[in-house]
């Protein structure tokens, strides 16, 4: 499969034993989380991929209780706190039989401050528990402005009711998003692809597969090109590039546009023809994932002409592939950092946890990856915590280019609508 499928994030919330986890299992009619009376049975976020008709794909999070009162208890907190910034829509259950709505408070609040579509939902374990819901939103005011829900969570029959009413109240927002918003039909794409060692056998990195797809599933015609590198690089580069030429003249008509590699486009700024149009596949997926936020990510990289000695930059990648040879991220970029930028720190972040927003401030750039392995939420959320502490941030593609001079950046951005 090399297209991602866009799913809205659910998230369902709350303290220790408020059902969150029966919520879990009546949404997707299995025993997807344990369910136990003992207090902090969840200890991590459970995802679970499901299709809800009405919206479509979506991905439900069963986050851990935040009101665990224990060093372990704090790491859950953070965990839920970063699944909150990713959730569409937050489905907070509330135990009314309880007395101590701080969580749920906490959870609100957070929420409301991310403009977080909200849902309640009073999971009532006697009748009794009816009677309380008054006093549960005295002291939870902003309860008033939310939509709710009763029902017993630990009984299939209510599966229907909840469903339904998510259906009813709540807006899916994940936007439909052109991955190549330049593609014309019946024409030529060169897609620039060096393989090295990192290079898995059989298939080809998700950016490259998903670019060759929709230029296909979009009529026009892509041809791959394997660029010699270290040929390329070499002492007498003329062959390969007598090579690549060739291609591109033996072609039935001049090709609209070529997409390369990040890491050669100290070449490919130098070989493509004036009148032929480049991009890289990191843009590609960093427009794409950060739905359409590719002009913060080229407003960012202006931040590299003051970085100075003692400064520290961020190189974060959202994958955990392993790193063998000439690695893009943690041997290209770093050696280029050092030649260009000497004295400053580099650092790098790795998977799909983030820093917090207090480590954040610390850098005078981020250098982010194509982020084609993490969720546009868990993106999105990334743009807004370094939006808010002020940090600036670009892209492999976008500082690839950079350093290759003005004119290398403005020939990147240009099929994306963006002149600087």
């Amino acid at each position: 499969m090399t297209v991602l499928v866009e799913r809205d994030n659910i998230g369902i919330f709350g303290k220790m034993n408020a059902g969150k986890s029966s919520v879990m299992n009546l949404l997707t009619q299995q025993e997807t989380s344990i369910v136990d009376s003992t207090p902090g049975t969840t200890s991590d976020t459970k995802i679970s991929l499901h299709e809800i008709h009405g919206i479509g794909p979506v991905r439900i999070f069963d986050t851990a209780g935040i009101n665990e009162l224990s060093e372990l208890g704090e790491k859950k907190r953070k965990k839920v706190m970063s699944d909150l910034k990713e959730t569409n829509l937050v489905l907070l259950v509330i135990d009314p039989s309880t007395s101590d709505f701080n969580a749920e408070a906490e959870l609100l609040k957070e929420a409301r401050e991310l403009d977080r579509q909200i849902i309640i939902i009073y999971n009532i374990f006697s009748d009794e528990d009816k009677s309380r819901i008054n006093e549960v939103e005295e002291k939870l005011a902003l309860l008033r402005f939310h939509k709710k829900i009763l029902i017993k969570a630990n009984e299939s029959s209510f599966r229907r009711q909840l469903l339904d009413f998510i259906l009813e109240n709540y807006e899916p927002e994940n936007p439909l998003m052109d991955l190549l918003p330049f593609i014309e039909r019946d024409r030529y794409y060169i897609l620039v692809i060096p393989m090295d060692v990192e290079t898995p056998p059989g298939r080809y990195l998700r950016p490259q597969a998903m670019t060759e797809e929709y230029i296909t599933r979009h009529w026009a015609y892509p041809v791959s090109f394997r660029l010699d590198l270290a040929s390329a690089r070499g002492d007498d580069p003329d062959a390969e590039k007598k090579r690549f030429l060739a291609l591109i003249n033996g072609l039935a008509e001049k090709p609209r546009c070529i997409i390369t590699d990040s890491q050669a486009m100290d070449i490919m700024s130098k070989w493509c023809p004036d009148d032929i149009d480049l991009t890289t596949f990191s843009i590609v997926m960093i427009n794409y994932m950060s739905g359409g936020k590719l002009s913060n990510f080229v407003k960012g990289v202006e931040a590299a002409d003051n970085l100075k000695s003692g400064d520290s930059i961020l190189i974060a990648e959202a994958c955990n592939h392993s790193r063998v040879g000439e690695d893009i991220g943690t041997v290209q970029i770093p050696a280029l950092v050092e030649k260009i930028y000497p004295g400053v720190k580099v650092e790098h972040n790795f998977g799909r946890e983030f820093q917090d927003n207090s480590e954040l401030e610390k850098y005078s750039l981020i250098i982010h990856c194509g982020g084609c392995m993490i969720s546009r939420q868990k993106m999105t959320a990334r743009i807004r915590d370094l939006d808010a502490v002020g940090v600036p941030y670009t892209n492999y593609g976008i500082f690839l280019s950079a350093v290759n001079g003005r004119a290398a950046l403005r020939k990147v951005v240009k099929p994306w609508g963006i002149e600087i």
